[in-house]
């Protein structure tokens, strides 16, 4: 069993920054990745950004040079570090662990930007 635990989300003005934390606790293997979707109301969830336990990252190409993910393995906790915030930003923040075979999803947390 993993528990992911958020936080961070809220309402800002747009050029403004926010960030995230997610708190993993409970079976988590190593390897393994962390990361950060969103779901903006009518859309499809996508993919925000990854950081493997290795430091690896991806990011998507809308949030390139504005978002910084990081972790701290010690804590299993990965952040997210939002600049820059464009009303397109607004959605629900989802964290997400892989481990093993396990794919674990966090409840999320409101971003909302305002222009």
């Amino acid at each position: 069993q993993v528990q992911l635990v958020e936080s961070g989300g809220g309402l800002v003005q747009a050029g403004g920054s926010l960030r995230l934390s997610c708190a993993a606790s409970g079976s988590i293997f190593s390897p393994n990745t962390m990361g950060w979707y969103r779901q903006a109301p009518g859309k499809q969830r996508e993919l925000v950004a990854l950081i493997t336990n290795g430091g690896g990252t991806n990011y998507a190409e809308s949030v390139k040079g504005r978002f910084t993910i990081s972790r701290n393995n010690a804590k299993n906790t990965v952040y997210l570090q939002m600049n820059s915030l464009k009303p397109e930003d607004t959605a629900v923040y989802v964290c997400n662990v892989k481990s093993g075979w396990r794919d674990d999803w966090g409840q999320g947390t409101q971003v909302t930007v305002s222009s």
